[in-house]
């Protein structure tokens, strides 16, 4: 299965509101919005870049993944969301070649998307970039 196009990619901030002009004043970017995913505690703000989007991840409690993220390796790219035709194949097919999942099953996401999130192997990436999720 191949992978159709880069959906988002997921960018933690400590503050939405201190890190959103730069994006759009600065880097000239549409603002779409912003939601809130109480399942993650997180808030979401939406931009478009191109043909894909950004996502400002901003936690809602010290106890999110995304504040757990900051605290341990800063502000930057949390994850890259990779667009597939069949997530549950895709996900089949990622744990043949040893990628582990982080949740059970996909859930519904910022944008009301379908997401898994998996861990790549650490040898063969740069840390920092911790994840990718697949969306539908």
């Amino acid at each position: 299965m191949h992978v159709k196009k880069v959906d988002h990619i997921g960018i933690a901030v400590r503050s939405i509101e201190k890190a959103l002009p730069f994006y759009t004043d600065v880097l000239g970017l549409p603002f779409l919005g912003i939601e809130e995913v109480e399942s993650e505690q997180v808030k979401v703000a939406f931009l478009q870049a191109g043909e894909a989007k950004l996502e400002l991840l901003e936690p809602l409690s010290a106890e999110s993944a995304v504040a757990k993220f900051i605290e341990k390796r800063g502000e930057g790219i949390h994850h890259v969301a990779l667009g597939v035709e069949d997530i549950t194949e895709r996900i089949r097919e990622l744990k043949e070649h040893g990628i582990r999942m982080i949740q059970d099953a996909p859930k519904r996401g910022a944008g009301h998307r379908l997401e898994r999130f998996g861990r790549r192997p650490r040898a063969q990436h740069d840390q920092r970039q911790r994840s990718f999720c697949g969306g539908e």
